[in-house]
This record gives structure tokens, sequence and C-alpha cells, in this order.
């Protein structure tokens, strides 16, 4: 359930002007209304990217989340590459990984 509720507050962050305002303000507060494990509070506090994408939040959530955070598009790419460098392959979601970085996947 916690990656769903990761998902959720990055939903509702994406979306809402006021829970923007309360992330700004009070990022504890509100990240206390959501079922986060530490390691998902953590990314989300620091507002690590890559580990949010290794911890399996989806891509386009993400993608929309950078931007509050003051993330360049070319930044929010490296961020999620240096994720998986750093904290290793993606552990659930879509985006889960069943092979190394350096490994053909299809041949290719």
């Amino acid at each position: 359930m916690s990656l769903y509720s990761t998902q959720k507050l990055l939903y509702h962050l994406n979306r809402d002007a006021q829970v923007q305002r309360r992330f700004a303000q009070d990022r504890a507060a509100l990240l206390a209304e959501y079922d986060l494990n530490d390691e998902e509070r953590g990314a989300i506090q620091q507002g690590d990217i890559g580990k949010l994408y290794v911890l399996g939040c989806n891509g386009q959530l993400l993608m929309h989340f950078a931007p509050l955070l003051g993330i360049a598009w070319a930044d929010y790419l490296e961020a999620m590459r240096e994720g998986v460098r750093q904290y290793g392959p993606v552990r659930a979601g879509i985006y889960a990984m069943t092979s190394s970085t350096e490994e053909k996947v299809a041949g290719v």
C-alpha cells in the first residue's frame, strides 16, 4: 500500500495548488497524512527523484513533481539514472528492473 500512497501524494502535489502550498509551508505535516514508509518519506522530503524512481514511482508523476522542486528536464532524467546507480535497480511498480543497466535487453 505504501507505493500507492506515495504515488497518490505525488499526484495531489502535481494537481492541487493547496497541496503544493502545504508542501512548501509544512512538508512534515502534509506527509504525515499519507501512509508512507520512512524511506519514501525521506525521499520526498529531500526531493530525491532518483530514489523515488527506484522505489517504483511512475515517471509521469515524477516528471511533474520535478519542476515543483525546481529541477530542469535534463537534470530530472539524470536524477533517475543516478538513482539506479546509487540505489540499485528499480524495486517495484511498472518500471521494476529484471536486468542490470549493463545488460542488453532484446539484443539492444
